[in-house]
């Protein structure tokens, strides 16, 4: 590197004929064992590629002190001028990997050299972090985990230390004050975590790590797969939308998985090798459209033109007393309330989480919508296919006994059986809540369609740990809050306060 660090490597290739094979580069902060190299590396090896896997700085063996994230665009840069001027390059490249791997790219995609003909990141976006850390909706779950994960990778058996640590997560994620929650989990502070305790997103302290700016300037081809589930997927989209918009040659897909999907790395080795290869070869892909979607609930995959795609507009579903839910306006009603207690918090379920002892996307609701702190508005049962795909936010109209206090919206598939699988969901964070106003939600994107016979249901909370951050109720800094607050809370469906979830819905044609 330029101030003189040495990063480790390993390269696969095959046995016979590696002579100008063109190179797939996968930068990690994981390690280049096991699941890099069996699950990409070899693979792509056996396929047409040689693979080279470097270490992050500071990462299993590679000199200077691991930075998570904020070294990688010098590194990057100076990584790609490094293996373009060695003897076995065959002339041209293409970056691909995962998560972390995939920021790594959007790290220096616009600045690549002439010899990368692609970029592939896979459940990632160029500013990673910054997107759990919005001072209205502060996502604990994940950057906290992903700290403590990282901070004990290259112990002895750190994946067993893994999984242990994730059953004494969410029970150290109640720590008052939270900065100490790091100290429970490893004997000592870490850098990392106390970033992100107190360092909101528009931090100039974060500006090495956001590359938002850069993505505009991206003019190499690129392939970007999501999933439906995983956290990472507003600021995906973001970015596609960005590349789409400046007329870059970009392509996306997006499956029905959370974060940690093996379908979803058997996507991305293929795309790989029918988008990458291709291009690292001087050839047109095979033909398909911009954006291929999968549509839950129909259960298959679709070609549009666009994210978000046309024909889709948005219809409001009211919230309606009794716990009804339509297109109708509401009708004079008294407002639906429940008590958030932060001692005993509403919990996470499926959803966008980081676990591997939980089960993340879609799962069944019932238990959860059995708690007194859950309101729950559904539809009668549809007479129609209902099709969704595109962006979903809800507009609450809310009052809480306390001026602080988090608002949680989640949409969900009711069934025959009545069983309510989760299908979106979003939170904002709300300061004034105790005057009446209204919360605007945005959720996850999403492609749905809710089947004739289903119902649509909108589920109302204040809050969903340890994915959300429990809100005190007292507005202290999330960092050194020592102080829980229960509060009563209102929400209004009248023709005053027409709350609504707003879904972009398909157009007869």
């Amino acid at each position: 590197m330029r101030d003189g660090a040495v990063l480790l490597a390993d390269r696969w290739f095959p046995k016979a004929g590696r002579k100008g094979l063109p190179t797939a580069l996968i930068r990690t902060a994981y390690g280049r064992g096991f699941l890099d190299a069996s699950m990409l590396a070899r693979p792509l090896a056996e396929r047409g590629f040689q693979v080279l896997i470097v270490s992050s700085r500071g990462t299993f063996g590679s000199g200077g002190a691991f930075d998570p994230l904020r070294c990688e665009r010098e590194d990057g840069l100076d990584t790609l001028d490094w293996v373009v001027e060695q003897p076995w390059f065959g002339d041209s490249m293409i970056l691909t990997g995962g998560s972390y791997q995939g920021f790594t790219q959007w790290a220096v995609a616009d600045q690549v050299p002439p010899q990368v003909k692609a970029i592939i990141p896979l459940v990632s976006n160029s500013a990673l972090t910054l997107d759990f850390l919005h001072q209205d909706r502060f996502s604990l779950e994940v950057p906290f985990s992903w700290g403590i994960s990282v901070a004990g990778q290259e112990r002895p058996l750190s994946m067993l230390r893994v999984l242990l640590q994730e059953r004494r997560l969410e029970r150290v994620l109640r720590t008052l004050p939270l900065s100490q929650a790091d100290v429970a989990m490893l004997g000592r502070h870490d850098d990392y975590i106390q970033n992100i305790l107190t360092h909101d997103s528009d931090d100039p302290f974060w500006a090495a790590l956001d590359h938002r700016d850069r993505v505009a300037d991206i003019t190499v081809p690129a392939s970007l797969i999501g999933g439906w589930y995983d956290f990472f997927l507003p600021g995906q989209l973001r970015d596609f939308h960005v590349l789409q918009e400046a007329g870059r040659g970009a392509r996306l897909t997006v499956g029905p998985w959370p974060h940690a999907s093996l379908e979803a790395g058997g996507v991305a080795a293929r795309e790989a090798l029918d988008f990458g290869l291709a291009h690292a070869r001087g050839e047109q892909p095979p033909e398909r459209a911009p954006v291929r979607l999968f549509v839950m609930g129909e259960d298959a995959w679709r070609d549009f033109p666009s994210w978000p795609p046309p024909g889709y507009r948005p219809q409001r579903l009211h919230l309606q007393p009794a716990g009804a839910l339509a297109t109708d306006p509401p009708p004079e009603s008294d407002p639906d309330g429940y008590h958030y207690d932060p001692a005993d918090p509403t919990p996470t379920v499926g959803g966008m989480r980081m676990t591997m002892t939980e089960k993340a996307g879609r799962v069944d609701n019932t238990k959860l919508e059995a708690r007194p702190d859950v309101l729950t508005y559904t539809t009668a049962a549809l007479e129609r296919d209902v099709e969704v795909i595109g962006e979903v936010s809800a507009e609450i109209w809310f009052r809480s006994s306390l001026p602080y206090a988090d608002m949680f919206v989640r949409l969900c598939d009711v069934d025959e059986q009545g069983r309510s699988y989760n299908v979106c969901d979003g939170l904002i964070s709300l300061t004034g809540a105790d005057r009446t106003s209204c919360a605007t939600v945005r959720l996850w994107p999403t492609a749905y369609r809710f089947k004739r016979g289903h119902r649509i249901r909108v589920q109302v909370s204040s809050g969903a740990f340890p994915r959300y951050n429990r809100n005190p109720g007292t507005g202290e800094p999330r960092a050194t809050a020592t102080t829980l607050r229960a509060a009563d809370q209102q929400i209004h469906h009248d023709p005053q306060h027409p709350s609504a979830v707003i879904l972009p819905v398909r157009q007869p044609e």
